[in-house]
């Protein structure tokens, strides 16, 4: 299999075929934040938290490192002022959601993101995704779904199938980066699961 050489921060860099960006940027010892990439999981490029500038002959674009492949002879630039503007408004909207997430704080110090930018709506959970994504693809147990879409996307336990696997497992809490997914665990079986005393 042949290799692919580029450059990211003026580092040259060798990706495999099939490699993205960020792969090959973690090997390499380049960080770039991520909040919806694991490395068990397809990417997701959901929180675009990951977007790098690439040039290509020239012309330069914005993309999403997790998802995006490696390929022969481009420029790689992880930090700009425009990806750190873009970043920065990312890290604010996520905290009117989930301001007090230990994740988010560490990313608004990097970034000089304003927790109060944005009006409050303290759903706790960011979408990002990895518990959902988690229980599918790696535990096969199916006990998180998203439910509507848009703006009223909420992630949710289903309940048949969480009382009988979740309190075994609960693999999925320690991947979020919010207090959201214990908060609604418990939620869900107070309301859903049988009760132990029936």
């Amino acid at each position: 299999m042949s290799e692919i050489q580029f450059e990211i921060d003026g580092k040259k860099v060798k990706a495999k075929q099939d490699q993205t960006i960020l792969e090959t940027a973690r090997e390499a010892g380049i960080y770039i934040p991520t909040l919806c990439h694991h490395e068990k999981l397809e990417p997701f490029g959901g929180c675009r938290m990951c977007i790098v500038e690439v040039e290509v002959n020239g012309w330069t674009k914005l993309v999403v490192s997790c998802v995006y492949p490696a390929e022969e002879n481009i420029i790689v630039r992880t930090r700009s002022e425009k990806i750190d503007r873009i970043r920065k408004t990312i890290i604010e909207l996520l905290m009117a959601h989930a301001p007090d997430s230990p994740q988010l704080m560490e990313m608004a110090k990097e970034y000089k993101a304003d927790k109060e930018r944005y009006e409050k709506d303290a759903s706790f959970c960011i979408h990002c995704g990895l518990c959902v994504r988690y229980c599918n693809e790696v535990k096969k147990a199916d006990a998180l779904g998203f439910v509507d879409r848009g703006i009223n996307k909420e992630i949710s336990f289903i309940p048949e199938i969480a009382s009988k696997v979740c309190n075994d497992c609960k693999e999925c809490f320690e991947l979020c980066p919010t207090s959201y997914l214990q908060a609604a665990f418990v939620l869900t079986e107070s309301l859903a699961f049988p009760s132990d005393n029936n």
